[in-house]
């Protein structure tokens, strides 16, 4: 196309095109095992609850079960009164007057013809010259006027039709021909206006060039056809070369108002233009494609499933299984990091949607969070701890991400397969020892039974080498079960945590260091965690479930190689209160550390 001052590239898409779905006719006759009659009517009932207000139900005089259709929904009322049905004829009279015959009594009608217009099926298919494929539309035309007339006279049903022409193969057919050819048909129908405007659909039958080129041949269309605002451009791309959804996006930019094809792309060959990746495009730069409703987009791909007896392809856009699904280590950092930004952004009111790697909300196509990120071998740090963060309510340091993540890692690689969130959460809770209703108290060497702290009433003087020192703050007194056997142990520090260390090491020569502690209040908690807190009183502050990380390292490697350097082992504690954790997170390591 040599099509001199292009204005489609300059434009933005403002609102949603007018949607038909062809799916019951186009998407149908494109499939092994056509749908049988319940499921074309399960489909139609789907169409219609999800906003499509033209829908192409039929291709009627090409069987009996086609007709069928058409009559049932129509006697049967399942027809809206805001919906239009659309069949398709091509340009023969008996067929035409058989589709005419299949919707007596409807409300609203689109009655679709078509011919070939191309040179190629002019010359090969047909056998015909320009002047003869213009006066077999023309002559088809006027037939259709004429039934128009007779069907919606109220005897004869009262319907209410518009009109829709289709020079097929529209792509192969040379640009002032397809007009030429247009405006014979306008004319012989001899009833559009601005009010009751004609259709004429520009279909890429096959797609043969690129999508800008399509975009061109719209334009040019549209800038010289006439009586421009007595049309509705429809667009009915084909996905051969695999760019139907870019040719329609470039073709409503060049002056398209109208789309045609399938829920998720079905079709010949390669399928039609794919309505729900086109439609949730849309919405993604901020245009409501409605009356299109995708919101329980889950619930329209069991349908369309179950009908076309074809799958949704796990990387199809947006329906596919793994596409709001992160394995990639750094992806899995950002969306981690994306959602915590998020949330500071609602807490202040801000409700954008701005996330790393989702361009849309899953949740506003009733899709849920908990498959954003998944753990292969692939996968790094940040995913691993997001998954425990949904599963279990902890919030790992970031040592102990590092930490947990290489004994993860360990497992994708033995096993080269994809790391559940249940593995995740089942290895989790090995490790450190956290008691779950899949495994029990799962204790390590130490558990904790029961404790008090007392504070130290006053300073006592003591000597150690000529130096006055005061007494310590904390006296931790408590059973802990060390392989099972509860050995009460006592032991003082300026808190609980080095009171127990202190006891730990009198009792089991065990000398190690904490290297870092952190600790959080959690804000939900499994149901599969079994938590419980201590029935004696203490220093412990209650603040509903509360998760504390602690890492120790064994004094012996601190003194040889500092403190810094040394292999250091996690252990984690859940309990309703806080000290009760710390301490539990204490046993967790020192499990750790005895075991290695």
């Amino acid at each position: 196309m040599d099509l001199k001052d292009r204005q489609w590239p300059s434009k933005v898409c403002r609102e949603a095109p007018i949607w038909l779905s062809t799916d019951l006719r186009d998407g149908n006759q494109a499939l092994a095992n056509p749908m049988t009659e319940e499921q074309k009517l399960l489909f139609f009932k789907k169409l219609v609850e999800t906003g499509f207000k033209e829908i192409e139900v039929a291709f009627p005089s090409a069987s009996d079960t086609d007709f069928g259709f058409v009559r049932r929904i129509i006697e049967s009322g399942l027809v809206p009164d805001d919906v239009w049905l659309q069949v398709l004829t091509p340009a023969r009279e008996e067929l035409i007057r058989r589709t005419f015959a299949s919707v007596q009594g409807a409300k609203n009608v689109i009655i679709h013809m078509y011919n070939a217009t191309s040179p190629l099926f002019r010359e090969v298919v047909f056998g015909n010259d320009q002047a003869s494929t213009t006066e077999l539309a023309v002559r088809h035309t006027k037939l259709v006027r004429e039934l128009v007339d007779f069907y919606s006279k109220p005897e004869n049903g009262g319907t209410t039709f518009r009109y829709e022409y289709s020079p097929e193969t529209f792509t192969q057919t040379e640009p002032d021909y397809s007009i030429e050819i247009c405006e014979a048909v306008m004319d012989a129908y001899g009833k559009a206006s601005p009010d009751h405007k004609i259709i004429f659909n520009l279909p890429a039958t096959v797609e043969i060039g690129p999508p800008n080129h399509y975009a061109d041949m719209i334009e040019y269309f549209c800038r010289n056809v006439k009586n421009r605002d007595s049309i509705t451009i429809s667009l009915h791309p084909h996905n051969d070369r695999g760019t139907g959804i870019a040719a329609t996006e470039m073709g409503l930019l060049a002056g398209g108002d109208r789309v045609e094809g399938c829920l998720f792309g079905n079709g010949e060959r390669t399928g039609n233009v794919d309505l729900v990746t086109l439609a949730v495009n849309l919405y993604s730069q901020g245009v409501e494609p409605g009356p299109i409703d995708l919101s329980d987009l889950p619930s329209i791909i069991d349908v369309v499933t179950s009908c076309n007896d074809l799958p949704v392809h796990p990387r199809h856009p947006y329906a596919g299984e793994l596409v709001m699904t992160a394995f990639s280590g750094s992806h899995q950092d950002a969306i981690k990091k994306g959602f915590a930004a998020q949330d500071k952004r609602r807490a202040e009111g801000d409700l954008t949607w701005s996330m790393p790697y989702l361009p849309v909300d899953p949740q506003d196509l009733g899709l849920d969070y908990e498959a954003v990120i998944r753990v292969n071998s692939q996968s790094g740090k940040g995913g691993v701890s997001y998954l425990l963060n949904q599963d279990l309510g902890v919030d790992l340091p970031r040592r102990m991400q590092v930490a947990f993540y290489q004994i993860v890692q360990a497992v994708a690689d033995e096993t080269s397969r994809e790391i559940s969130t249940e593995d995740i959460t089942l290895v989790f809770c090995k490790t450190y020892h956290v008691p779950l209703a899949a495994l029990g108290k799962n204790e390590g060497a130490f558990a904790l039974r029961s404790f008090s702290l007392k504070d130290a009433q006053e300073h006592v003087n003591g000597h150690t080498n000529g130096i006055s020192t005061p007494a310590r703050d904390v006296t931790f007194n408590g059973k802990i079960a060390h392989n099972g056997k509860v050995v009460d142990v006592v032991g003082a520090g300026n808190g609980a945590i080095s009171a127990l260390l202190d006891g730990v090491e009198k009792t089991f020569s065990i000398s190690v260091n904490v290297r870092e502690y952190s600790e959080h209040a959690m804000k939900k908690t499994s149901n599969a965690i079994q938590i419980g807190s201590r029935s004696d009183s203490g220093r412990g502050q209650t603040r509903g479930h509360a998760a504390s990380y602690v890492e120790l390292v064994r004094n012996d490697d601190s003194e040889k190689n500092g403190t810094s350097k040394v292999r250091g082992f996690w252990g984690v504690g859940i309990d309703v209160d806080i000290t009760a954790s710390s301490l539990k997170a204490v046993l967790s390591a020192l499990s750790n550390v005895v075991s290695h």
